[in-house]
């Protein structure tokens, strides 16, 4: 990961994908992408190639409070231009607001150090407080999902203290 994240301010983005409610104990990650991969190409009006891996957490939580047992909705999704035609089975999202970006290095499933030091190192020392908004990864073209040489955008909702 890198140390230091860059702080961007997000316009508003708009998502289409499928999501499932999950914990980390009984995880559907595998489930979900299964689902949604051969799905893709019924999106219309796709921007650019990136893929969309996002948490949306309910209202009030907390890294402080997470347990591998706590549910959320977890999305596969790609940006798209408008969300007039969705596809059955999917759902519209929208993204925006500032983030913390940061860059994990390797597979997704070396992930949980990653999680540690943005939420019990780099968050309590900084000039921002998580927001109540989505968190998301953006998986683009340095994504190689399980291999040592796999990178991808942290994407975590801020605000100022």
């Amino acid at each position: 990961m890198s140390t230091e994240p860059r702080i961007e301010q997000l316009p508003s983005k708009k998502i289409i994908g499928i999501y499932f409610r999950t914990t980390l104990a009984e995880n559907r990650t595998t489930d979900l992408w299964r689902t949604f991969m051969p799905r893709r190409h019924e999106i219309p009006s796709t921007v650019g190639t990136d893929l969309y891996s996002i948490q949306v957490y309910d209202h009030g939580w907390s890294p402080q409070a997470f347990t591998p047992h706590i549910t959320f909705n977890r999305w596969a999704a790609v940006e798209v231009s408008d969300i007039t035609t969705i596809p059955a089975g999917m759902e519209p999202l929208n993204l925006e607001g500032s983030y913390a970006v940061f860059i994990h290095h390797g597979p997704p499933s070396a992930f949980i150090p990653t999680f540690q030091r943005i939420f019990q190192e780099w968050l309590p020392a900084s000039d921002y407080v998580l927001d109540d908004r989505p968190h998301f990864e953006i998986l683009g073209a340095k994504y190689k999902n399980e291999h040592p040489d796999s990178e991808e955008e942290i994407w975590i909702p801020v605000r100022p203290r």
